[in-house]
């Protein structure tokens, strides 16, 4: 989807911080993109990054950035007006299945999770939303799930807001007492290899969005590589069908120099 892929200058309309760790930076981009696909964003002199979407409405685009490393913090100083360059969409996203859906979400994970109920919600599903994270200061677009129409079933490591525990028990939970018929995830990967197995376990459908080290976007670098698939290309929306076969994941990826590295 989107007719965008090429390197374009984008101008910045609207920085809102989200939460203690995390800004959500709009941009004039008229693309069209689905739930899980992502873009790369570049800063010239800098570096380029991919940042999976968290708002498209076909005039503007948004993407939620979490402070971590040099170029994320380049990105948290960034006022409207500004330009910043970017490309895609790319990968594959969310597809839409079965009518009564859960989504699970940890952390930074909610960013396009929240975007994908929102098209859950419009398309007559019926959402259960776990949102995860490790303390109240870091729970994401809570209010914005609950303006799509979806009470948020909040949890936190610390218990500090909501329930207190992981998001995999809180889903657990759901299974016992809801008749679930898929389920759609994105956060740690290690949460998300739980939420993998409760549904094969439970004979349900699954989709998880992985994460890996990016540089090209579009499969040629062969960085983001995961027993033989590309996340960039492949997912890094994969289906249940293929997150079981994965070795790899929830157990290792690859740093920026390409060698392995325990999750």
């Amino acid at each position: 989807m989107g007719k965008l892929k090429t390197m374009e200058a984008t101008r910045v309309l609207d920085v809102v911080q989200e939460n203690q760790r995390m800004k959500s930076i709009y941009l004039d981009s008229p693309i069209s993109a689905s739930p899980g696909q992502f873009v790369m964003v570049w800063i010239p002199g800098m570096d380029e990054k991919p940042f999976s979407l968290s708002y498209c409405d076909g005039s503007k685009i948004g993407i939620t950035v979490a402070a971590v490393g040099p170029f994320s913090k380049r990105l948290h100083e960034v006022k409207a007006g500004e330009m910043l360059w970017i490309r895609g969409p790319f990968g594959n996203g969310f597809r839409l299945e079965g009518e009564n859906i859960a989504v699970i979400g940890g952390g930074c994970g909610v960013a396009p999770l929240a975007f994908l109920a929102e098209e859950l919600v419009k398309n007559g599903r019926k959402v259960f939303f776990i949102n995860g994270a490790k303390t109240k200061d870091e729970l994401l677009f809570v209010e914005r799930v609950r303006k799509a129409g979806v009470e948020p079933i909040i949890c936190t490591d610390d218990g500090s807001e909501g329930r207190k525990g992981f998001a995999t028990d809180t889903f657990a939970e759901l299974l016992a007492r809801e008749k679930v018929d898929c389920a759609y995830t994105c956060g740690p990967e290690i949460m998300m290899k739980k939420v993998v197995d409760l549904c094969l376990q439970n004979k349900i459908g699954c989709q998880a969005s992985l994460e890996r080290f990016m540089k090209c976007g579009f499969g040629v670098c062969g960085q983001c590589a995961v027993d033989g698939l590309l996340v960039c290309k492949d997912g890094p929306v994969f289906p249940i069908s293929k997150l079981s076969k994965l070795k790899e994941f929830g157990s290792v990826r690859r740093n920026a120099c390409g060698a392995e590295e325990r999750i």
